[in-house]
């Protein structure tokens, strides 16, 4: 009896390991489910979600404010959003969120209609038609000009896609717009033309007020904690297929940009393709990430603490 006894203990033993096993390697094959938004900051996950199908459940959506519904309803895994978005929303989720990976260098370009324009202090006096009044753009563009000494009026529009056809109607000769809108007007309007890199003015001004490391970083990877905590092995596979992903895109344009086109990111493959090398995708992670981060949301908090939260992120927000 004892001995029957001892072999029906170690059989369910058997069995209940058995099932815990397969119980989480059936959780650990679920997809991953991944958000992002329309445009660049879709851009870096094109390749990964149409090379893994079977690894990644894909959604899409057209604005902030759904990707960060999903993310703090549970609805996704880890998405894309912009950087400022990430901070907003390790505030609001009570630091449930940490930042993988910094994926695009800024995209902010300015568009002169003529040749006049070749420096910051070129703007001084004139009136930039632009959008994103109270984000990222509109308090970039005010640091680099306050940096520069330099006063100039901006003219903001309800969307990028009204102050790119008032300038392609003639009524705005100065442009502070994103890719792809700066791919649209240049490629249905030869007068335009790339005045101003943003994302290099700010590095020097940056510079000039001692933050050596500021990189204008407008898109970042992040993952629910505690998705990140129980799944540490989906998310370091997840963090190799997006550098993937993303070296991929920076090589073969051309192939990247029709992916782009058939997952909706950006609707023509002809845009995506011109505005693809534009909107600088990048891979930087751990320490390195911190660093060119930080000083940012720090530039974003002395221009508004609500763009970021309310608080700078600490060290928690970055998955080292």
């Amino acid at each position: 009896m004892k001995k029957t006894m001892k072999l029906l203990a170690v059989a369910a033993l058997i069995l209940s390991l058995t099932f815990v096993c397969f119980a989480e390697t059936a959780q650990d094959n679920e997809k991953v489910r991944v958000g992002a938004l329309k445009g660049p900051t879709g851009m870096a996950f094109a390749h990964l979600v149409t090379a893994n199908p079977e690894r990644y459940a894909f959604n899409l959506v057209a604005t902030p404010a759904e990707v960060n519904a999903l993310v703090i309803s549970g609805q996704v895994d880890i998405a894309a959003v912009p950087i400022n978005a990430g901070a907003v929303l390790y505030s609001k989720t009570e630091k449930n969120v940490q930042a993988l990976s910094l994926i695009t260098r800024g995209m902010l370009y300015v568009l002169e209609k003529g040749d006049t324009i070749h420096s910051v202090s070129d703007l001084e006096g004139k009136t930039i038609c632009t959008a994103g009044q109270g984000a990222t753009p509109d308090y970039v563009m005010n640091y680099i000009l306050d940096t520069a000494g330099v006063s100039a009026a901006l003219d903001f529009q309800d969307e990028h896609a009204t102050a790119a056809s008032l300038g392609l109607e003639g009524k705005a000769d100065i442009l502070l717009l994103p890719e792809p809108m700066v791919t649209n007007v240049l490629m249905k309007s030869e007068d335009f033309r790339v005045a101003l890199d943003i994302t290099e003015e700010f590095a020097a001004a940056a510079r000039q007020n001692g933050r050596e490391e500021a990189q204008l970083s407008m898109s970042v990877v992040i993952v629910r904690k505690e998705y990140a905590q129980e799944h540490p092995d989906q998310v370091a596979a997840f963090l190799r297929d997006l550098e993937a992903s993303i070296a991929f895109a920076n090589e073969n344009v051309a192939e990247a940009a029709q992916e782009i086109a058939e997952l909706g990111i950006i609707p023509a493959a002809k845009v995506a393709e011109r505005a693809l090398p534009s909107c600088r995708l990048v891979f930087v992670a751990g320490e390195e990430m911190q660093s060119q981060a930080s000083p940012l949301y720090e530039i974003l908090f002395s221009a508004n603490p609500a763009s970021v939260g309310g608080q700078i992120p600490d060290d928690g927000y970055y998955f080292k």
